[in-house]
């Protein structure tokens, strides 16, 4: 036992060198120039913005966050006095507040490193500017796995039980569905405006000082792609990770619930080596420099896992190490599949900017039809993933198939360091060029911006595929859990045949719980959805208005009111994220208390299949419309404008890159933390479910 902890120690340490590492690298970049006073003041501008929403998101939570702490310490163990109540609100408390740090450390970094991007590329060359953006999206990316590990571990210490430290991931996962919504809500309200207005109507790029929605649009980037992803990440690491040990202490004892520490401590070195690999000269290509990051990360955690598993389990191992070869691989594919449907050089992108010459309608039936066309090969990936997962643990002995599932997913998760500081990188290229564009830079240094952003849209999108992959592996390892859980409830004995919790689906009541889990997702993304369309509305009004009423702000003599639209945004996503915040809280509580633990199952089977479905299609279909406007704007079919006057096309494609906006950056991404939100509030009370 006392060998085995040593591992949790272990675990422990290099989760707080991450950290560490982190922090050393955002001293580095805070070292490098943020280029004139003009440029300092934008980026200020956006620093500002970003930290007041992300204040007033937290301070929002601060009580219900209370509330749930003091629930879960009262109110459990008065249901059954086996439940660890003050551990599970301790532990509920850390993972909420780690998953706060996270968004602090990471939302420091980028809007501190977007000036410093763009007189990067200004100053020195593309290169440079790479590098300092992905530094800074790295800050994120090891802060997000660093914590998550170091709370796991430390829980596990002082706790010895994964089932008592579940609630950890409960904590992170309630914060990253209302991160994640509201940081979606935020984003696209402002883009809306400042694209609609200042694009359609006024004829000015987004990222000109003359549109009063420039400042907001550039601070939405970062709640969302920053601060929202890199909460959904934390929340899958955290998840998928408590989730493997309880299955893994269930089968092997302690050495199977310390193992996916261990995992999750070879990803982290893999992905702190993998960073150094991330580099380019003046003419090359980022997306490869990104992709060799990538790639040699990936490597090195398969051949660390390698030793790892046959080293704790002797000639079984080998079939554990392939099911976390599984995961590796899902992210590969995943990337690839998502990278097809949206890259504006696939034609899928294309097809929708070729459909733009007829008008919106047409842009939008082509986006829907790629978005749809784009859900089924993932799929497929996911489900030969699982199974394949499960058969390789099977190989020394059947029961230990379940545990194979948990490892793809933790496989897939342990990477999460590099992936997420892919993914936040985009924000900072995409500040840099809005910062060069309202600086008045020259327009090479534009291009070399332009090139990053470029890229920071396909690890965006990438990003997601890898948080929706995530999510379904995630979901199936709580769900294997909850059943474990379930199999140990005394009051649930009557339920099981032959020891084993078996959901039928010719039982009414799991019938039921399917088919109420499978319309929540739908409830959640219209919500979200019409709460875009709501905050856009006082967005777009705002910008006219300004227009209207400030006469010189076209010809620069005034400047227009950018902190009225960054309150108009703040308050909008503060206060629509509150209710898909609740409904996601309370119907697994429904559901388990009022029809049982067998609806229950049936819920979260719903829930995860539908959930999957719609987070892929949103966000493919979203990505895809962004891309096929972007690449009209490179200068295709005619450009932006045609003998000076709006070129049709263009315009017909912005409208379908605004209905886009919503799905991929809104309503698709809530659904990954609303399916982890279902998984882990379950697997809480699983212990007191009664009938």
């Amino acid at each position: 036992m006392q060998e085995s902890m040593t591992l949790a120690v272990i675990g422990a340490i290099i989760g707080a060198i991450a950290l560490v590492y982190a922090l050393m690298t955002f001293a580095s970049i805070l070292k490098e120039s943020m280029g004139t006073p003009k440029m300092k003041e934008i980026s200020e501008a956006i620093q500002e913005g970003a930290m007041a929403y992300l204040n007033r998101q937290y301070k929002t939570l601060i009580p219900f966050t209370i509330i749930v702490a003091i629930l879960l310490a009262v109110i459990l163990p008065l249901l059954d006095p086996r439940v660890q109540g003050v551990a599970l609100a301790v532990s509920f408390l850390v993972g909420a507040i780690s998953s706060a740090i996270a968004g602090y450390i990471g939302m420091n970094s980028t809007t501190k490193s977007n000036a410093r991007t763009a007189e990067a590329a200004r100053s020195v060359g593309l290169g440079k500017a790479l590098k300092i953006s992905f530094r800074a999206g790295s800050v994120m990316g090891l802060s997000v796995a660093g914590l998550g590990l170091l709370g796991v571990s430390v829980l596990f210490l002082i706790y010895e039980d994964p089932v008592v430290i579940n609630s950890f991931a409960f904590g992170a996962s309630a914060i990253a569905f209302f991160a994640r919504v509201g940081g979606g809500i935020y984003t696209k309200a402002a883009d809306v405006g400042a694209d609609l207005v200042g694009k359609v109507e006024a004829g000015i790029p987004e990222d000109d000082p003359r549109n009063p929605a420039t400042i907001a649009d550039n601070v939405g980037d970062n709640v969302g792609d920053t601060a929202g992803m890199g909460a959904d990440l934390f929340e899958s690491y955290a998840a998928t990770a408590i989730a493997a040990m309880i299955i893994g202490n269930t089968i092997f004892g302690v050495k199977g619930a310390l193992f996916p520490l261990m995992v999750g401590a070879i990803g982290i070195i893999a992905s702190i080596i993998g960073t150094f690999f991330v580099r380019t000269g003046e003419g090359g290509n980022p997306q490869a420099a990104l992709n060799v990051g990538l790639w040699a990360t990936n490597i090195m955690t398969a051949i660390g896992v390698y030793f790892l598993a046959t080293w704790t389990f002797g000639n079984e191992g080998v079939g554990i190490f392939l099911a976390v070869v599984a995961g590796l691989l899902v992210t590969v594919l995943i990337g690839a599949l998502t990278e097809y449907y949206t890259a504006n050089d696939k034609p899928p992108c294309r097809r929708i900017a070729e459909a733009s010459k007829t008008g919106p309608a047409t842009n939008i039936i082509h986006g829907l039809s790629v978005g749809m066309e784009s859900v089924f090969f993932p799929m497929v990936v996911f489900a030969a993933a699982i199974y394949f997962a499960f058969w390789a643990a099977s190989l020394v002995h059947p029961d230990h198939a379940i545990f194979g599932i948990a490892m793809a997913a933790m496989g897939m998760l342990s990477t999460a360091g590099i992936v997420v500081a892919m993914d936040s990188f985009g924000p900072v290229a995409d500040n840099a060029g809005g910062i060069a564009e309202m600086a008045g830079l020259p327009p090479e240094v534009r291009e070399k911006t332009d090139k990053l952003d470029a890229v920071g849209n396909t690890t965006a999108a990438i990003a997601k595929g890898f948080a929706i992959g995530s999510a379904a592996l995630t979901a199936m390892a709580l769900f294997q859990a909850f059943a474990d859980e379930i199999v140990r409830n005394p009051k649930l004995q009557h339920l099981l045949t032959d020891g084993r919790l078996v959901v039928n689906l010719n039982d009414p009541l799991v019938l039921v719980g399917l088919l109420i889990g499978a319309a929540v997702p739908f409830v959640i993304g219209s919500s979200t959805m019409r709460a875009v369309g709501d905050a856009a509305f006082g967005m777009v009004n705002e910008v006219r208005r300004q227009f209207r009423e400030i006469k010189g702000i076209m010809d620069g003599s005034e400047k227009p009111d950018y902190a009225r639209c960054v309150s108009i945004a703040t308050g909008a996503a503060i206060q629509k994220m509150i209710f898909p915040g609740l409904v996601a809280v309370t119907m697994p509580l429904i559901v388990g208390f009022g029809l049982g633990a067998l609806a229950l199952a049936g819920y979260l089977a719903g829930i995860t299949a539908t959930g999957v479905l719609l987070a892929l299609f949103l966000a493919n279909a979203g990505g895809a419309w962004d891309n096929a406007k972007k690449w009209i704007e490179a200068g295709n079919l005619g450009g932006k404008k045609i003998d000076g006057e709006p070129n049709p096309v263009h315009q017909a494609a912005v409208i379908g890159d605004t209905v886009g906006d919503p799905c991929k950056d809104t309503s698709g991404p809530a659904m990954n933390p609303l399916i982890k939100v279902a998984g882990t509030i379950s697997l809480i009370i699983a212990a007191v479910l009664f009938h």
